[in-house]
């Protein structure tokens, strides 16, 4: 049976695993499904069309499942699905999708939200994602498996972020981030490959020689970026890494690719 405080307020119709642990003065509203082993600290409000995946752990005061704060909502019943493993930490807050975007907002497994950290409506977030205190997406972003968003990084609606990527603390981004490169600045620019991150994920030296070769024909030869990207997923046919940077140029979204800093310079991050 779960072990539920006095606490707490739990909606008669939420569906509450057995091995749930929450915590004092818990709010659980009626279309909420929290998953095997969660543990809500105290003071969590969950609410909306909400899943909470296996193994959740939840601080004090996040909020979660609560509309989306988009004038275009109507009360439509939108979702918020939260993977396995993730670790929420306090005030952190997460919306629900709309009609004109996905109906949903979906997070993956084994994401660390630190305090204050936000997820707006219909944004799609990937595994191992690590947003640091006050990280904050607007509405509709896709953010890529391994990402980390640095303290209060902030990305505007409809960005991008391909995976393995690192978003600098305070850098605001506004245009789309490649895989595996580093953004930083009061503006996002590119500052080169996020290497720390690429030999914590088990990338060899040649496969990082192969993505730093590919990183500079896409933004210092001649012609449009997709068109060098043409000339890369060419040059490189047989590399899986490279191939998915050329995918996510080729599949572009609304807005344009964030680009190196004007001095052309890198620096491993």
């Amino acid at each position: 049976m779960a072990r539920i405080d006095s606490t707490a307020r739990i909606a008669d119709s939420a569906k509450i695993s057995a091995s749930v642990e929450i915590g004092p003065y818990c709010i659980i509203g009626p279309d909420v499904t929290i998953g095997d082993d969660c543990k809500l600290l105290a003071h969590v409000h969950i609410a909306g069309v909400t899943t909470i995946g296996p193994r959740a752990l939840i601080y004090p005061f996040a909020s979660l499942g609560t509309p989306p704060q988009s004038v275009h909502y109507k009360g439509e019943p939108s979702r918020l699905l939260i993977g396995a493993d993730c670790v929420i930490r306090e005030s952190a807050t997460m919306n629900t999708g709309t009609a004109s975007g996905r109906m949903e907002t979906r997070v993956g497994e084994h994401c660390m939200f630190m305090a204050y950290a936000h997820v707006g409506h219909d944004c799609i977030v990937g595994n191992h994602v690590t947003f640091a205190n006050g990280g904050t997406l607007g509405g509709h972003c896709t953010v890529g498996d391994f990402v980390f968003m640095g303290g209060y990084a902030a990305v505007h609606q409809f960005v991008r972020i391909g995976e393995r990527a690192v978003i600098g603390g305070l850098t605001g981004v506004v245009h789309d981030v490649i895989p595996f490169a580093a953004a930083l600045g009061q503006r996002a620019e590119l500052a080169g490959l996020n290497i720390v991150g690429l030999k914590r994920g088990g990338l060899t030296r040649p496969q990082i020689h192969a993505l730093r070769h590919a990183y500079r024909m896409l933004f210092a030869d001649p012609g449009t970026v997709l068109e060098s990207a043409e000339k890369v997923a060419a040059e490189f046919p047989g590399d899986a890494n490279v191939q998915r940077v050329v995918q996510f140029v080729r599949e572009a979204g609304k807005r344009r690719l964030t680009t190196p800093r004007a001095s052309g310079g890198e620096e491993d991050v």
